[in-house]
């Protein structure tokens, strides 16, 4: 019954290396979009900033007031 003899050194890289993939993957997990995915977001974000500037009450002319100017 002879125990497998391992190299510490190398095993020790392996483990470093298991570490780094699954760190990576859950990275992935969190943070990873596709570009369709990212595209899809900006029209939307793009499309909803466009809504609320249409809706706004002062004209967008940076004035601060809500009456209209009587002329």
């Amino acid at each position: 019954m002879s125990a497998e003899i391992i190299n510490l050194r190398q095993a020790r890289k392996q483990k470093t290396r298991r570490d780094k993939e699954k760190t990576a993957e859950d990275n992935r997990r969190k943070f990873g979009r596709s570009k369709a995915e990212r595209e899809a977001a900006r029209r939307d974000r793009k499309d909803l900033e466009r809504q609320v500037e249409d809706h706004r009450l002062d004209g967008g002319d940076g004035s601060g007031s809500d009456e209209p100017t009587s002329s």
